[in-house]
């Protein structure tokens, strides 16, 4: 039994509506924000100080990558540890009550 509110030969004819609908916003959206300059960067621009913005952000992008990567590495080892586990027969001793 079907329980969706539209039925069935509605909700493709909905889903493209709303996908038009918002890539037309998208599309307005975008050409308004394209008229507006951007002081902050023009001045930042003028005076040098760009590079030292681009250099704060490739440290961190950087720092992320390579925290990334420790992590995998971690994570790695761990799956190999509990897979060798696995693979080794228990040798927990045994409790007589």
């Amino acid at each position: 039994m079907n329980r969706s509110f539209l039925p069935s030969r509605c909700a493709g004819a909905t889903a493209r509506i709303r996908f038009f609908s918002v890539f037309a916003l998208l599309l307005i959206s975008q050409s308004l924000m394209a008229q507006q300059p951007v002081e902050m960067a023009d001045q930042l621009r003028a005076d040098g100080k760009i590079w030292v913005v681009v250099a704060v952000i490739a440290t961190v992008f950087f720092g992320i990558i390579i925290y990334l990567v420790t992590l995998d590495r971690k994570i790695g080892k761990l799956e190999r540890d509990i897979d060798e586990q696995k693979l080794q027969p228990s040798q927990r001793p045994t409790s007589k009550v």
